[in-house]
């Protein structure tokens, strides 16, 4: 997508908000379910944002996600931000190798990143908690990681029809 650096960089931070946004939301409605399990409804948007404007604007979506997300539920480099911090970057990790390298479909790029989330999070448990215990979550995760990333992928793929080549909402 050619776009000017200014529109470049408004695409940038509507994404990052969006996102933010739908992060903090979830945060609150998700509260009750176990091992702090969430639907990763945010996840949508760096799908969105790698798909139409590249990697380097994924990062920067995902990184305002945690880092602003955490800072306004007071959160900010507490265990709760660091477990954020280790998910997504495991799932853009594996979000940039499918997008470098296997062109797999959506809906399977995001079940993997929803898996590599979960096991990303674990990993950083299991680090700040020296306890490899912990570990014993991941299968129950992984469980619910594949509907999510299907759910979440299913979203992006429709979110994008609606997204001309100028970006903008038809």
């Amino acid at each position: 997508m050619k776009t000017s650096k200014t529109k470049h960089f408004v695409y940038i931070t509507l994404l990052s908000a969006m996102a933010i946004a739908i992060n903090l939301l979830e945060s609150m409605l998700t509260v009750s379910l176990p091992f702090g399990m969430r639907l990763g409804l945010a996840n949508i948007i760096a799908l969105i944002t790698v798909e139409i404007l590249g990697i380097k604007e994924m990062i920067i979506v995902n990184t305002m996600r945690v880092v602003i997300g955490n800072l306004l539920r007071g959160t900010i480099f507490g265990s709760t931000f660091w477990i954020s911090a280790g998910g997504v970057l495991l799932s853009s990790i594996i979000l940039i190798l499918v997008k470098k390298g296997l062109k797999l479909s959506m809906i399977s790029t995001s079940m993997l990143c929803a898996v590599g989330h979960s096991v990303g999070q674990v990993l950083v448990v299991v680090m700040l908690y020296k306890t490899a215990a912990m570990a014993a979550v991941v299968p129950m995760l992984l469980v619910t990681s594949i509907p999510t990333g299907i759910f979440t992928g299913l979203v992006a793929v429709q979110a994008l029809k609606r997204i001309d080549k100028n970006g903008l909402v038809r």
